[in-house]
């Protein structure tokens, strides 16, 4: 028998949401977030993982979730320890079948595997929440790669922050050859960098990945990355 998830406790301040977050959205959704939103939409409308029931972790609103997504998946549950999060993702017009569950999936090293074995039909979406986490072992990809390899998931999640403006704010699809440092100069071109490290960088190990700066407030950007393994 599979040992059950810790249950998820509800938290209105948590590091991959909370009421902060909320009130960002709110106030930026059509402005400063509407560009990597739309980026956002089109990495889900290309992702086809050929599952028809899907786990959301950590969606927190749905925010950068589009119009129709849930509807694509005959049954969805969504992972989310934020009560106004999960208030305002139901009363979306496709959460018909999404129903939520109190699982934590992330808190322990044996989590990913639990949630494969609670969930072994369904395909997987981390929403922008493994880069706001650390791994509680080793790193995300190691953990990824050990209990999800036969699973269908993706994740679009933060990689770095940092206070200056990128020159390239464009989305870009990279084959994984390029490291970190890299990576950054093709959307922060000469001078000095300074960053936070969210430890995702190229998740899971194999490419492709793909990136786009997001201004998530003003004087702030993150670079976010996608990949998925369908």
């Amino acid at each position: 028998m599979t040992p059950s998830l810790p249950p998820l406790r509800d938290q209105l301040l948590h590091p991959s949401g909370g009421l902060v977050y909320h009130l960002r959205a709110l106030r930026h959704r059509h402005g400063l977030w509407a560009g990597f939103h739309r980026v956002v939409a089109g990495w889900l409308n290309n992702w086809q993982p050929g599952r028809r029931q899907l786990v959301l972790v950590g969606p927190n609103a749905g925010h950068a979730l589009p119009a129709g997504f849930l509807a694509r998946f005959d049954e969805v549950v969504a992972l989310e320890p934020d009560p106004l999060a999960r208030w305002w993702l139901g009363r979306r017009p496709d959460a018909g079948r999404l129903r939520f569950m109190a699982l934590d999936c992330l808190a322990g090293p044996e989590g990913l595997a639990r949630l494969a074995a609670a969930f072994p039909d369904s395909a997987i979406l981390f929403s922008n929440v493994l880069g706001q986490i650390p791994a509680p072992a080793g790193n995300w990809s190691e953990l990824l790669r050990r209990h999800l390899e036969m699973q269908p998931w993706a994740s679009y999640h933060d990689v770095v922050s940092t206070e200056r403006e990128p020159q390239c704010m464009e989305a870009m699809a990279l084959d994984g050859r390029d490291d970190l440092d890299a990576t950054l100069a093709r959307f922060w071109h000469g001078g000095s960098l300074t960053v936070s490290d969210h430890e995702t960088f190229q998740l899971g190990g194999q490419g492709p990945f793909s990136y786009v700066p997001w201004q998530i407030v003003p004087g702030r950007w993150q670079l976010v990355e996608w990949t998925c393994r369908a």
